[in-house]
């Protein structure tokens, strides 16, 4: 009964904590509301659509005018300009009034008609990747269809089976919106222990009690904010968005347990290492990016060397990404993600040790008058 209260006396006093500290409620609360709403609306288009580009031909031939025709009549891009030479196009990608180049050489009617590999450059502004993916993929169509009219000796036709939309939201959004529950637990958890140790304030509680009942006390905190704010990230957001979501609600809710606990866990490990409250703001700003290439889903495993694969094992959000993107997007079941569900368990086991080692010493040496 005396550990059932220490518990309560924690969990009370940190959401004590938590509502008088704006800038925890602001990653506890704005941003896990708000930050899915933005990115979700931003990528809500799925696919950029009438991209710019400038049309150099040199062949002034009827299958290069054929070629600009289809390819204008895309509804991702658009012939915004017509040059006659190089320097003249580099000069509006310059100016950022088109965002791609496509060069017909001279002889592309004569390789034609005489049966021979036709070349059409296509140069891209590539610190743009939708409109780079818009331009590249729409010639490479219009090509496949004006060869379709020659001799083709395999028929092929295209149809995705996942991203239907083979949009950038379907794409990257699930990813995004798994990784803000982590990032915005390691925010307001670091905020709130380095005000602590700045303002010096700490709870009299008996050592032996503080190890664990402290330490649950707190978690349990989180994870009443981040369970509302992770069914609303992973159910509501991607509906709201018509995005596509194949999850069945038990399997998801068996697969997120786990990587909530890893999250809040993993938190409090990293919070003993936070002196100052804007400190942690610095780890998460440094961290967000890399832990989205490394969990694969902007970037193929296969090119990951195995070293930074290792890396990426000690983040929840690697395994979380992982799961449910393959749960959202293919309509995998529990046992098709086993291995993140398993890793995610791990974790969930190591950083709950750790957070009892962090507050067994934290009530010796800090806790204790």
């Amino acid at each position: 009964m005396k550990t059932l209260n220490t518990i309560f006396d924690a969990w009370l006093d940190e959401l004590k904590m938590i509502s008088k500290d704006e800038g925890v409620l602001l990653f506890f609360l704005f941003l896990p509301i708000a930050y899915p709403l933005i990115y979700s609306w931003i990528y809500n288009n799925e696919v950029a659509r009438e991209v710019p580009v400038v049309l150099i031909d040199n062949s002034h031939s009827a299958k290069s005018r054929e070629f600009a025709q289809k390819y204008d009549a895309s509804p991702d891009v658009c012939i915004a300009y017509r040059c006659g030479n190089m320097s003249e196009a580099k000069s509006l990608i310059g100016k950022e009034e088109a965002y791609g180049i496509i060069y017909i050489p001279h002889d592309f009617d004569k390789c034609l008609g005489r049966h021979t590999q036709a070349h059409i450059s296509i140069y891209c502004d590539m610190s743009y990747m939708l409109a780079y993916k818009a331009i590249y993929q729409t010639a490479t169509a219009v090509c496949s269809d004006m060869g379709a009219t020659g001799f083709s000796p395999l028929y092929f036709e295209e149809v995705p089976i996942f991203n239907t939309t083979g949009g950038y939201g379907n794409f990257i959004i699930p990813g995004v919106l798994v990784l803000i529950i982590q990032q915005a637990l390691l925010l307001g958890v670091g905020m709130i222990a380095g005000t602590r140790r700045e303002e010096r304030y700490y709870k009299k509680i008996p050592d032996q009690e503080w190890k664990i009942a402290g330490m649950l006390g707190h978690s349990f905190a989180y994870l009443m904010i981040f369970s509302i704010m992770l069914a609303w990230i992973t159910l509501v957001v991607p509906r709201m968005f018509g995005f596509v979501s194949l999850v069945h609600g038990s399997t998801l809710f068996h697969f997120l347990v786990p990587y909530l606990l890893a999250c809040v866990f993993f938190a409090i490990t990293v919070s003993s290492f936070v002196r100052y409250r804007e400190s942690v703001m610095l780890i998460v700003v440094f961290t967000s990016l890399p832990m989205l290439f490394l969990s694969g889903v902007s970037w193929p495993l296969s090119s990951i060397s195995g070293f930074w694969q290792g890396v990426s094992y000690a983040f929840p959000s690697t395994f979380g990404i992982r799961g449910f993107i393959r749960m959202s997007s293919m309509g995998a079941e529990l046992a098709d993600v086993e291995h993140e569900y398993f890793g995610l368990w791990i974790q969930t086991i190591v950083y709950f040790l750790l957070s009892c080692t962090i507050y067994q010493v934290r009530g010796r040496f800090l806790y204790k008058n």
